[in-house]
């Protein structure tokens, strides 16, 4: 039975990301389905500014840190077996993986 599975990647890093995606695309291509992607998404910045001296005193002087969050899409039109490949993909701690199937 043929389907379609949308694999959607969230990670802070964004070459695991991409080892990831391309860990995927190969398993794909070995097995000859069609595959689109993967697309990158708008990155997500997160920022937060904290002030350096906790009391008060001194000159208002801030810290300024950002976290990037990067996200790629990937979609596969493939068979059980085809997905089953794909699940077994070692996929980092950092690196969460959503897949929902149509």
């Amino acid at each position: 039975m043929m389907g379609k599975a949308r694999i959607k990647l969230i990670g802070k890093d964004c070459h695991e990301l991409d080892e990831v995606c391309k860990q995927i695309v190969e398993i794909a291509k070995t097995t000859g389905v069609e595959i689109k992607g993967p697309i990158p998404l708008p990155t997500r910045r997160l920022k937060v500014a904290t002030r350096r001296t906790p009391c008060g005193d001194g000159s208002d002087t801030y810290e300024h840190w950002e976290m990037r969050i990067h996200k790629r899409l990937i979609d596969v039109a493939g068979d059980e077996r085809t997905l089953r490949q794909i699940m077994r993909v070692r996929v980092p701690d950092n690196v969460q993986v959503k897949i929902s199937l149509e």
